[in-house]
């Protein structure tokens, strides 16, 4: 009830990319005027590992 998280994962991308995404495609309009903290986050799979490769927070 405190929070929102918006998460975007790539697949052998980059964090950049992925946080790039949500704010290009307006995925946090909807909470801008939304009391809860807002957290954005881009996280990053390797297909070689399975894994979250990278991840990047605002």
């Amino acid at each position: 009830p405190d929070y929102v998280y918006i998460f975007e994962f790539k697949l052998d991308g980059t964090a950049d990319e992925a946080m790039r995404q949500i704010e290009e495609r307006g995925y946090a309009r909807e909470y801008e005027s939304d009391r809860r903290k807002l957290y954005k986050i881009g996280a990053v799979f390797s297909s070689e590992t399975g894994t979250i490769e990278e991840w990047k927070v605002e």
